[in-house]
């Protein structure tokens, strides 16, 4: 499955300044990245674009800063884990835009390597600002769009700067479009979808619908159907606004399919905290003052058998509240699952990515996605405006 847009395999960059948007939104502690994926998810565009003779120029947001200069957002931790990952000096500097970081961009030599400041230190980011995205395009010759988990914000750096210059994709926004293209459009059958978290993502499920074999329902989500269904959620997490269309995506499957598979026992808890007293109940048995808080071991063996048939899945949002060691154990057995799996396995980003990494099991798994907005959006049908802006094929 290729993109329809011109990636960097398109362009000639030597001699040339390349603008590379990056997404390097990486959790920290204090200044020490905690998890470096996302940096490393980059290298091979930027390696590829060093090796033909660019000098770079690459830009990313950290956190939400909120349109200000705050110390804590600095990307200079990255910086410096950047350049160990590259192996060549990488210069960090001030702001993304003005006199110092003009000249900075105009004395660059091939091979050159500048990392800007945040750029959601200026509120013109993600206002989507034309003049704030023309002063980034004067740095440069050449815009490279790689902030996959960016592409579905139509900011000034992942949208609007390609409208003034040659604009295409990297190998990893390439890589994630394929993939998940490749599950949407072209996924070898039985195709599985495991969808879970909190929120029901009912436009997914309905864009999934005509495409999987069967849909796997989990998490939070799983009890907005399971009250559609007028069994007692007790004090379980509800999506309200979607529970009328919960309950029509359950008559659309009973009458035409696909397979919707909902837990049938769960881990209920009183509260949210890791010495809580907590039980395992039938989903016809969750009393009125608990909450479920993960899937049941007879659920967790029948979604795993399920996964286990399949020849493509794709999995988005954990089966419980993983951050809580004992009500981590359906998230586990799906991920494990999915690894065991010999299908094309495709892990969408957020926490279900953040899930298998900690768990040891992302390198056996075909694909982990490094946005979970983004993969969120793609999975529904929708376009993106940082893939959408880039030069066509």
């Amino acid at each position: 499955m290729s993109i329809t847009k011109k990636t960097t395999r398109d362009i000639d960059p030597r001699g040339k300044r390349v603008f590379v948007r990056v997404d390097f939104n990486v959790p920290l502690d204090g200044e020490r990245i905690t998890d470096d994926t996302r940096i490393r998810a980059a290298l091979p565009t930027l390696q590829d674009l060093l090796e033909r003779g660019a000098a770079l120029i690459i830009s990313s947001h950290l956190g939400r800063p909120k349109g200000q200069p705050k110390p804590e957002f600095s990307l200079k931790p990255v910086a410096k884990r950047l350049q160990e990952l590259l192996g060549r000096p990488v210069r960090m500097l001030d702001d993304c835009i003005g006199p110092e970081v003009e000249a900075a961009a105009r004395a660059m030599q091939p091979g050159d390597v500048l990392l800007l400041e945040n750029l959601r230190f200026h509120p013109e980011e993600e206002k989507g600002d034309e003049e704030f995205a023309k002063r980034l395009a004067a740095l440069a010759d050449l815009y490279v769009n790689d902030a996959f988990g960016a592409a579905h914000r139509a900011h000034a750096s992942t949208a609007v700067m390609a409208k003034f210059l040659p604009a295409v994709a990297g190998l990893l926004v390439e890589k994630e479009v394929e993939m998940l293209t490749r599950v949407l459009e072209g996924g070898e059958r039985p195709v599985v979808a495991i969808l879970g978290g909190v929120k029901a993502k009912i436009g997914v499920i309905e864009n999934l619908l005509p495409k999987v074999d069967t849909l796997i329902i989990g998490g939070g989500m799983a009890y907005t159907f399971l009250k559609a269904q007028g069994k007692e959620i007790g004090k379980s997490v509800l999506d309200e606004e979607n529970l009328e269309l919960a309950g029509r995506i359950l008559a659309r499957t009973a009458e035409s399919g696909p397979r919707l598979l909902l837990p049938t026992d769960v881990v209920v808890t009183t509260e949210l905290r890791e010495d809580a007293p907590r039980k395992v109940v039938s989903v016809d048995a969750i009393p009125p003052d608990w909450m479920g808080a993960d899937i049941g071991p007879e659920t967790r063996a029948r979604f795993a058998e399920e996964i286990k048939g399949a020849k493509t899945v794709v999995w988005n949002g954990p089966m419980g509240v993983f951050e809580i060691p004992p009500l981590a154990e359906g998230t586990r057995a799906i991920a494990q699952a999915v690894a065991d799996s010999a299908a094309f396995s495709v892990v969408g980003g957020g926490d279900s990515a953040a899930a298998i990494e900690q768990m040891g099991f992302a390198d056996r798994v075909s694909h982990v996605c490094t946005g979970g907005g983004a993969s969120l959006e793609f999975l529904e049908g929708k376009e993106l405006p940082g893939i959408a802006a880039l030069d066509d094929r």
